[in-house]
């Protein structure tokens, strides 16, 4: 049985204020956004009026908004970051998602902190460690599994974030140096290039290839459907959805579908207000993803890659009977549509595309383009038309129930918790002739709450209602009423503040090495307040070469079926990138890890 008392978070991205309020309106509690700086992603930054515009909408439903600030910050950034989370706090957001330490040397306003990933929480120590700091929340690591995350919600007091959907990274979160040794683009400086995504070959000593050419570090997408009772089982806080470069129709259709999910488990573990209402039926499987993956879950190894492609390929629709010029014959049903993106593995191993301008019959299509596809091509659907149509025209609201009672000297509304008002008449009005029909006017016209937060689910007149109140003073009444609720919400809106005065405590480990991320001063006096000594700052600050730019749970070892652990051949692998750049890779089996380091 689930303790009424607990609420689990739906928590969605936003790139832009668009997509914030579209998912708070699919059903989001809490959103997470980038601000003008500092926030990770340099491609979905957002000024403090918007923020506070989306704030202001969001906290109507009792949704909060969290603000990433978690890049590595330099000496010349701390003055300005401080000043941001100053602002932010003005703003009225509920929490600052952090990575830098130095925040903890800062003075800052009582703002919640959220330590993100990128903050080493891998073992249940440092997450004591962060609680001690008075941290109220941790974002726990891609790679746990369902039992080392039930070992943080059973022995720590600390409310936790676990990722539910969208991109995966395939190396630890805060410890990837690819990027950065490459190119110079930081990916804990928002800048990732994303090598990731690119075509590797794995090669031994010998320079003969053990695995050809392909996507070979490029993860599948979350997806953790599935897992949803046992995560609310295991009293995870938020589950959270990855996407802050993602668009509106992502958002809403993944939102409106995790809060289905949990929905049907229990209506009553909403930590936010208001019903959503829509007719569109959402479908995970019509927006961007790598094909999908529960990752790490059960902590068993499977393929996590996607080695074809990095991209969207779509839905397997059927194989290609005959192609004739621009006409497509099919050799099963389908239902495509005019303006339908196909795509399809071409002669090169690559993926090429196009999209469908005319439908013949369930059988036969015309295409844009034939790109190549010949006769056994067996073709995929990457966009649904008539899907995003419905979509983009879909209909969805949410609104706040209220209870309304009328009598003869008041109004008297309430929406939840303690947000209710008492409206008293400003003037006498006359006894009715016909009283029900006044009675079922007030109703009528009190009801009409528009474009409001509000729909009235229950409305009632006392028994002994007998005024005569005109349409128009009843609207008035209305608008008023309404206006004092509102109000009376955001007296009532509760901010979870945090204790800035910190006791410092020792951290779990005594020396740092480079994968601990200190780019600044105020970092490093903060991890030596807490008898730890920084050996070597992040390879941002230090330009270090010789390093570990990856590890991952992805093992490509096992990908090839030559796990040491079943097999003793024990031959040295190299990933070899398309300019023939090599990378040694090394593999821990006793963690089940793979690294990936300079050469």
């Amino acid at each position: 049985m689930i303790s009424k008392k607990y609420t689990i978070e739906l928590l969605a991205p936003a790139k832009n204020k668009e997509c914030a309020i579209a998912a708070i309106n699919a059903g989001a509690d809490a959103v997470y956004i980038g601000a003008d700086s500092f926030g990770a992603r340099k491609k979905a930054a957002n000024s403090l009026s918007d923020i506070a515009e989306i704030v202001e909408y969001a906290h109507k439903f009792l949704v909060k908004i969290y603000v990433t600030v978690n890049t590595l910050l330099f000496d010349n950034e701390l003055k300005n970051a401080e000043k941001l989370i100053w602002k932010l706090y003005e703003t009225g957001v509920d929490a600052i998602i952090f990575q830098d330490f130095s925040l903890f040397e800062m003075d800052l306003p009582p703002l919640a902190l959220h330590a993100s990933t990128q903050c080493n929480n891998d073992t249940v120590e440092k997450i004591e460690f962060l609680k001690s700091m008075n941290v109220e929340r941790v974002v726990l690591p891609r790679e746990f599994s369902i039992s080392e995350i039930k070992n943080v919600t059973k022995n720590i007091d600390i409310e936790t974030e676990v990722f539910i959907h969208g991109a995966l990274c395939v190396s630890y979160s805060g410890q990837c140096y690819f990027s950065n040794y490459i190119g110079e683009r930081s990916a804990n400086r928002g800048d990732c290039a994303q090598p990731c995504r690119k075509k590797y070959t794995v090669v031994d000593e010998c320079n003969n290839i053990v695995i050809p050419q392909g996507y070979l570090l490029s993860m599948k997408d979350n997806n953790l459907s599935d897992h949803i009772k046992e995560l609310i089982e295991a009293k995870v806080t938020s589950l959270k959805i990855e996407g802050r470069l993602k668009d509106k129709e992502y958002v809403t259709n993944v939102v409106l579908h995790y809060r289905k999910l949990i929905d049907e488990i229990s209506q009553n573990l909403r930590p936010s207000e208001g019903n959503v209402f829509t007719d569109f039926v959402p479908d995970i499987n019509k927006t961007f993803n790598r094909d999908y993956t529960d990752f790490y879950f059960d902590g068993g190894r499977k393929i996590f890659i996607n080695p074809l492609t990095p991209k969207f390929l779509g839905e397997k629709t059927c194989k290609v009977k005959s192609v004739k010029g621009k006409t497509i014959f099919l050799n099963n049903k389908f239902n495509f549509n005019v303006a339908d993106k196909i795509a399809f593995v071409d002669n090169d191993g690559g993926i090429s595309g196009t999209t469908v301008t005319k439908v013949i019959n369930d059988t036969s299509v015309e295409v844009l383009s034939d790109c190549g596809i010949k006769s056994g091509t067996l073709l995929y659907r990457n966009y649904d038309a008539k899907f995003f149509k419905r979509l983009n025209l879909a209909d969805i609201k949410r609104k706040i129930p209220l209870k309304i009672s009328i009598d003869n000297t008041k109004i008297v509304i309430k929406s939840f918790g303690d947000n209710f008002i008492t409206y008293n008449y400003e003037e006498t009005f006359d006894v009715a002739n016909n009283i029900e029909k006044a009675g079922e006017t007030a109703i009528k016209q009190l009801s009409k709450l528009g474009d409001t937060e509000f729909y009235a689910a229950e409305i009632e007149t006392s028994k002994d209602f007998n005024l005569f109140i005109p349409v128009s003073k009843l609207n008035e009444i209305r608008r008023k009423a309404i206006n004092l609720l509102v109000l009376k919400s955001k007296e009532n809106y509760k901010f979870q503040r945090r204790d800035t005065a910190i006791e410092y405590a020792n951290y779990p480990l005594k020396t740092l090495d480079y994968s601990f991320n200190v780019s600044n001063d105020k970092a490093k006096a903060f991890y030596e307040k807490c008898s730890c000594c920084v050996k070597e700052p992040a390879p941002e600050v230090s330009k270090i070469k010789n390093i570990t730019l990856m590890k991952t749970k992805h093992c490509l070892r096992d990908f090839a079926n030559m796990c040491l652990k079943k097999n003793p051949n024990n031959k040295t692998l190299y990933l070899l990138d398309e300019h023939g750049q090599k990378y040694k890779l090394a593999f821990d089996c006793q963690k089940c890890v793979m690294k990936i380091n300079t050469f």
